[in-house]
């Protein structure tokens, strides 16, 4: 690797070596080097050694040798209640499946596809495929036939296991145009069962072969990107990449991995795990011993008795979900006619948060008497109730996708939760950065994860280096891998800013920035995220690259606007009919002028539309991951575009 701004002054952090967990230090001063009196480098050495031998395949069976009888996964069982499964039942479950799958006919490096959501079988086929030398590819239930289909062509796959018997049928019409798809299994159907018991025809010692086979170099995964623009791209991420990204991850989160309170650390997960974010949890737990469920449905129906009933005392998360939990109270409180004790509760939770903040960082005493006084009264009446809807043992949350916010942090920290905010790609393997234990800066997205150097390059891209970041593309036409770095930095499209403790701000993406016509340029992703957290806003797309001013295309939470229309007895009408209601103008005009006050006038909103209807998934605005996919948005909604420009949209602004 080439050395990033050799001639950068080398600046250190104050020491924090008086922080730490039951006698360890769990944070260390990062390197911080300056060009022309900014922050343009900082790294972080790594907390765990570099695995030089054996791979993720061997985590289950090592668990199973050193403590047999460890909790390490819970399972839905037949009648719905959660099942303990032990290191020693899970291995005999992985060897099972994996010799059924080398009785298959399936060779080392074949890769196999798992279209499914997040639930027992996905971990256990990940682990299973790779002890039987395999390179397992995600592929979200959700994906069209097309877009699976050229998936399960471009990394010649030779096995596909579905979720259900529909997908299945599904892509029958595409079993012709893929020649080397040989199996397709259903997991509903019971085939991962069958598997394991046609592993019969296997001997032990042929996964064991298969196993001293994997080294950290060996490919582990292919994972597609979401792909907001163009075709997702296969990102080839090795056996080491993941053990340098959660090893890592779990000597610095030692509070999330490690029963420090006495009581057992446990995670729900409920994010796909399709995404490299789920899978990276996924496969930490299993390597730190914690106790990991899987719950299948992100609606709040399915998801709360799976909480009520696992109890975790971690969760993994997207902003999107923290602001629903938080917004879903603050209408109920407000439904029982409590708003105004809840927007206090809430004020006092965003002190007592921010007061914590600053008494780690050093820059202030921490809570008051009074503060604390205010705390205890309302932590009963208020986040009791919230954390309760989580499972009531909830302390930490590990968020990312995009930025949370600080006010919405601070209320989480001062309510009992620690929030780690995280910033990762499906290239670097999950979390490049991350909230430093007992030295959060709210707002930011933390130092860089154990391991890790950020660069920020002249015209602001994030340039990342780490064993964490893949190996490279997956190229049909050039024979296998290509690389994804440039003298081993990884250029990542998003543009950030450290600032002069080496935190990491995101600023916006590369692509997405809005050049206006008097040459301003505005990155749409701070005012997009503001927005977003209000009720009754779910979705905000900025606009205006060529044009006058920046304009926004809105969409309302559909729970957000049903309570707010019962709050104020408002009759059910027709869409573009509540759209003109001119309180709702007022309000949603309300909240633009408050996001207008983040940035300077040539930056702000100018004028905004409603749009009817949210975006979705499903209608192709949305990834998987609930990011935005701009250029479809701007293609289905160009004539609402166009009104934001010639006075002719449904609500404008001044």
């Amino acid at each position: 690797m080439t050395a990033p701004y050799p001639n950068a002054p080398v600046v250190s952090v104050p020491p924090v070596s008086a922080l730490d967990y039951d006698g360890r230090p769990v944070l260390v001063e990062p390197e911080i080097r300056r060009l022309d009196g900014a922050v343009r480098e900082v790294a972080v050495p790594p907390f765990a050694p570099r695995v030089t031998h054996g791979s993720l395949a061997d985590l289950p069976f090592e668990n199973a040798e050193a403590e047999p009888g460890a909790i390490v996964l819970s399972r839905r069982g037949a009648d719905g209640a959660w099942e303990d499964v032990t290191a020693e039942r899970f291995a005999a479950e992985v060897l099972a499946v994996a010799k059924g799958l080398i009785s298959e006919g399936l060779m080392p490096g074949d890769r196999i596809a798992v279209m499914a959501r997040t639930r027992y079988e996905w971990t256990l086929l990940d682990f299973a495929a790779w002890a039987a030398g395999l390179v397992t590819v995600p592929v979200y239930p959700t994906s069209s036939v097309y877009q699976t289909s050229w998936m399960l062509g471009d990394c010649g796959a030779v096995a596909l296991i579905t979720e259900t018997r529909e997908q299945a049928a599904a892509m029958a019409p595409e079993l012709d145009r893929l020649p080397g798809l040989r199996h397709v299994w259903v997991i509903d159907d019971g085939h991962v069962d069958l598997l394991a018991e046609v592993g019969d025809r296997a001997a032990d010692s042929e996964v064991a072969v298969r196993r001293g086979m994997l080294g950290p170099d060996t490919l582990a995964t292919l994972i597609y990107t979401s792909g907001t623009t163009g075709r997702p791209k296969g990102c080839a991420l090795s056996h080491g990449n993941f053990f340098a990204e959660v090893d890592n991850a779990i000597e610095l989160l030692h509070p999330v991995f490690k029963a420090t309170t006495g009581e057992e650390a446990s995670v729900l997960l409920f994010l796909p795990m399709s995404h490299v974010f789920g899978r990276m949890v996924a496969i930490a737990c299993v390597r730190a011993r914690v106790r990991l469920g899987h719950a299948p449905s992100l609606k709040p129906e399915h998801l709360l008795p799976d909480l009520a009933a696992f109890r975790p005392t971690c969760l993994l998360t997207i902003p999107y979900m923290l602001e629903k939990v938080y917004n879903t109270a603050r209408a109920k409180a407000e439904s029982t006619g409590k708003a105004a004790g809840f927007d206090r509760a809430a004020a006092t939770a965003v002190r007592y948060g921010e007061a914590l903040e600053a008494r780690r960082s050093g820059t202030g005493s921490g809570p008051g008497a009074s503060l604390k006084a205010s705390r205890s009264l309302y932590d009963p009446l208020a986040y009791r109730k919230l954390r309760a809807a989580m499972g009531g043992k909830v302390r930490y949350a590990i968020c990312g996708g995009s930025p949370l916010g600080r006010r919405l942090a601070a209320f989480y920290a001062g309510a009992g939760i620690e929030i780690f905010e995280g910033y990762g790609l499906t290239e670097t393997t999950g979390a490049t950065t991350v909230t430093p234990p007992l030295k959060p800066r709210i707002g930011t997205v933390g130092w860089p994860l154990p391991g890790t150097r950020i660069r920020i390059a002249a015209d602001g891209e994030i340039l990342i280096a780490g064993d964490h970041v893949l190996r490279g593309y997956w190229d049909v036409s050039a024979g296998g891998v290509v690389p994804a770095t440039r003298d081993g930095w990884l250029p990542t499209g998003d543009l950030g800013e450290l600032d002069d403790d080496g935190y990491l701000t995101i600023t916006g993406r590369k692509k997405e920035l809005l050049i206006t016509a008097g040459g301003k340029s505005v990155a749409p992703a701070p005012l997009e995220n503001w927005l977003r957290q209000h009720p009754l806003i779910s979705h905000c797309l900025l606009v205006g690259d060529g044009r006058p001013y920046i304009g926004a295309l809105l969409t309302l939470d559909p729970d957000g606007l049903d309570h707010w229309r019962r709050m104020n007895g408002k009759h059910p009408v027709p869409g573009e009919l509540l759209l003109s209601d001119p309180e709702l103008t007022a309000i949603l005009q309300d909240a633009i002028d408050q996001a207008n006050q983040l940035v300077s006038r040539p930056e702000s909103i100018r004028r905004f539309t409603v749009l009817p209807g949210d975006f979705t998934e499903h209608e192709g605005h949305l990834t998987p991951s609930m990011k935005l996919r701009r250029a479809r948005i701007l293609r289905d909604f160009a004539d609402e575009v166009e009104g934001l420009y010639s006075g002719a949209g449904q609500v404008t602004g001044p």
